[in-house]
């Protein structure tokens, strides 16, 4: 897609595309919209990155500040290049040196696939500067996000709150997609308020027992052989199978464009709550939506990190740590709150979860717009 056809009236305001020769990288930033304050927002590394999938998560970026009403403006970045080779610190080196006149004054790195908590320190490393990135290891000052799973206990405890409404999570049947950072940690969260954890999956397959996994020990196994974990569990079946179980709670929370309408018409499920950026298509909302099947959309239900982000934003430069218990608190209040107020106001206009909450987020982004004399 051309660059141009990206724009609309909400962004992006700066596409910058990088390379460099001697280590094969490419890479992208977009900072989309910043009416609500400098962006901040993932970086992912993979060898399929395309600039338009980073417009998107861009945008998503965009409405889920705003949707959590933090001031900070919506921005993502990529690198084309493969996580597991020997040169990636070299790319990611290069990456951050190509990026100087941007990082960190008008954007701030964040974890996303591909990169962990090493790699924001090797970025820190690079600039010379702990705001450079967020999600450096504790003993660097950082708020260590991956570690401590702040994304995927955001997706539990909004699944725990909405399924309050009729009785409790515990007991109740879940399905994740998705075994990395955000599956692992909404996993383990999920165990922890008494949920019966069914599916899981990675590249390697699906697991699926109607009888409950055992999380501990998948867990155990990831730490020590990450994506591996799965197969390693046990006999696994064909990926999607995790998302055919029936089960109360779906977590798709992998990549994007992973449910669409067909799909969306034979999920046996009674809430999905959005664990990854993207991963329901408009279509496959509206299908879920018609089948009385509650969605909690990604960027209402996923902004753990967002949340956790703004604090490690607020102490980039301060000596003292943030308190990991204040963090967790926070984005349990925050989006427990979030998510039964879209529903509310989807089922109070007759639209979907996605709408309202994008109508919302809109909203806060345009006032801020006006007030900054952007637009009439």
């Amino acid at each position: 897609m051309d660059v141009l056809q990206l724009m609309d009236e909400w962004g992006p305001e700066k596409v910058v595309c990088v390379s460099d020769r001697r280590t094969g990288m490419k890479g992208v930033l977009v900072i989309d919209n910043t009416a609500r304050g400098m962006g901040k927002g993932g970086t992912r590394m993979s060898p399929g990155v395309t600039v338009t999938e980073i417009a998107r998560l861009a945008r998503v970026m965009t409405w889920k500040w705003a949707g959590v009403d933090l001031f900070f403006g919506g921005a993502k970045a990529g690198i084309v290049f493969d996580p597991s080779s020997p040169d990636k610190e070299a790319a990611l080196r290069a990456f951050a040196r190509k990026l100087s006149n941007e990082v960190p004054r008008e954007y701030v790195l964040g974890l996303d696939m591909g990169l962990t908590e090493r790699d924001a320190a090797i970025v820190q490393d690079e600039l010379s500067d702990r705001g450079a990135m967020m999600g450096a290891p504790a003993q660097l000052g950082g708020l260590p996000y991956d570690e401590l799973g702040v994304t995927g206990f955001g997706v539990a405890e909004v699944a725990d709150e909405l399924m309050a409404v009729n009785g409790s999570l515990r007991g109740k049947r879940v399905a994740v997609q998705g075994f990395g950072a955000v599956g692992a940690a909404a996993a383990r969260r999920f165990a922890e308020l008494g949920a019966v954890v069914v599916a899981v999956s990675s590249v390697h397959g699906a697991l699926v027992d109607p009888d409950g996994l055992d999380v501990a020990r998948l867990l155990d196994l990831r730490a020590s052989s990450g994506d591996l974990a799965v197969k390693e569990y046990g006999p696994v079946q064909a990926l999607d199978a995790e998302l055919r179980v029936p089960c109360d709670v779906l977590v798709p929370a992998a990549m994007q464009d992973v449910i669409d309408a067909d799909l969306a018409g034979e999920l046996d499920t009674t809430l999905v709550v959005e664990g990854a950026n993207l991963p329901t298509s408009v279509a496959a909302q509206e299908v879920l939506a018609a089948r009385g099947i509650t969605v909690v959309p990604d960027f209402i239900a996923n902004a753990g990190g967002v949340v956790a982000a703004a604090f490690g934003m607020d102490a980039r430069y301060s000596p003292f740590p943030v308190n990991p218990a204040t963090v967790l608190d926070a984005v349990s209040e925050k989006l427990r709150a979030n998510a039964v107020r879209i529903v509310a106001e989807a089922r109070d206009r007759g639209t979907t979860t996605h709408v309202a909450a994008r109508e919302l987020a809109q909203e806060r982004v345009l006032t801020a717009m006006k007030l900054r004399g952007r637009v009439a």
